[in-house]
């Protein structure tokens, strides 16, 4: 049987999956939306995988390929990672740097802006050089320009068309999402076009991410644009007028970092073998605060089935010795 791997990236907004053959060809991909349950998320996106795997090959994927090992990444890495029986948990920017070079082997900037944070990554001869992300504010996200479609009455998918036939652009203070809405409203009381209005936010958003993530850094091509806002056009136009530069977006540059972590299973020696059943399989996290001393830690407890597979976010042994304890009685 031939190998395959899978990936998953889980962020605050969307989960995505994609298995991958040895060569790093995408066999079946999947993305949902996270909705504040990440285990529930993996479970719908392994079962979507599933389902475009055997309706899509011949005698059924399991026949021909089987999955020798999994990775994360994404702020759920390690609960889902230890959920899968991951053999290779990584960060944001390692899978994101592996998945982009796999398709643009010379890529020099990767922009990335998702659904409530965003990041910069600067590679050069294939090695990440120096990277920055802002987790801290959710404006000029995904999120951001969702809100403001809604405040428009716009559907997101009109968005970018709308910018797109604008002449001039309004100017839209997008530093802060609150100051952003009232400096909207103002425009459009004043008399500013929806389109113009539009086009606005879309410019405010390149502005932001430029003067913030990408404050003092060089900026060469090939330049990457991913994420979900790299599918509004209007946001890739500004990038270009902005950056002087051509900016490439790719069919599957909203899967890279479940590409790139899929991509690093494949160089792993040691398999560790997943189970598409895994999504019959119950499990649950529980918050426990220990009072065993002064830090009083708050701790993660995860279980499958009843039975505790880890605990984190303790700072001494004293914490979880008393919750492997209490598990084992």
């Amino acid at each position: 049987m031939k190998k395959a791997y899978l990936g998953v990236d889980i962020g605050s907004i969307s989960t995505k999956g994609v298995v991958v053959n040895a060569e790093g060809t995408i066999l079946a991909s999947s993305y949902l939306w996270t909705q504040g349950n990440p285990i529930q998320a993996v479970k719908n996106v392994i079962a979507e995988l599933d389902h475009k795997l055997n309706s899509s090959t011949d005698g059924g994927f399991r026949s021909e390929y089987h999955i020798v090992n999994s990775g994360t990444t994404g702020s759920a890495r390690k609960l889902i990672g230890l959920v899968l029986g991951s053999g290779v948990v990584k960060n944001e920017i390692t899978a994101h740097a592996v998945g982009t070079l796999s398709v643009v082997p010379d890529v020099q900037t990767i922009l990335e802006i998702g659904g409530q944070d965003s990041k910069i990554i600067l590679i050069n001869n294939g090695v990440v050089m120096d990277y920055a992300m802002n987790t801290i504010c959710a404006a000029g996200t995904g999120s951001f320009l969702s809100s403001q479609a809604k405040r428009l009455d716009l559907a997101l998918e009109d968005f970018a068309d709308l910018a797109l036939s604008s002449d001039n652009p309004a100017k839209i203070a997008a530093r802060c999402t609150v100051f952003a809405e009232s400096d909207l409203v103002h425009k459009a009381q004043i008399g500013h076009s929806k389109a113009d209005i539009v086009a606005g936010l879309c410019r405010a958003v390149v502005l932001n991410y430029l003067n913030n993530v990408g404050k003092g850094k060089q900026i060469k091509g090939p330049v990457v644009f991913q994420g979900g806002v790299s599918k509004n056009a209007a946001v890739v136009k500004e990038f270009e007028r902005e950056l002087g530069l051509p900016v490439h977006v790719d069919f599957n540059g909203h899967l890279m970092g479940a590409v790139g972590v899929a991509m690093l299973c494949v160089s792993e020696t040691e398999e560790s073998l997943f189970d598409f059943n895994i999504t019959n399989v119950d499990f649950e996290t529980k918050g426990v605060e220990c009072t065993g001393c002064p830090n009083n830690c708050e701790m993660i407890c995860v279980y499958r089935s009843d039975y505790l597979l880890d605990v984190w976010g303790n700072k001494c042994d004293v914490g979880e010795t008393a919750v492997v304890k209490q598990a084992a009685a």
